[in-house]
């Protein structure tokens, strides 16, 4: 299967968000990390949606972003994954 988007189950409102693809592929953040995952040193990147769906299943949060407002760091749990 291949992973077509991922989106916010509860988005702002008004605004179509989308995970923020940056030079180094989409961001994540790593749960080890615990309070500090939201931090640039603690950051994962990987370069397709599916590799990104396949660390949120395990927990990671994903980036998202919106145009004209800031990024913000999502939890898995608020994350849904679809798929063809």
């Amino acid at each position: 299967m291949s992973i077509l988007r991922i989106e916010r189950t509860q988005p702002r409102p008004g605004v179509v968000e989308e995970p923020l693809l940056t030079p180094r592929g989409y961001k994540l953040g790593d749960p080890l990390y615990g309070r500090r995952k939201h931090h640039a040193e603690f950051a994962v990147y990987v370069k397709t949606l599916e590799e990104a769906a396949a660390l949120i299943r395990r927990g990671h949060s994903l980036w998202m972003h919106a145009r004209g407002k800031r990024g913000s760091l999502i939890s898995p749990g608020s994350l849904r994954i679809v798929e063809a």
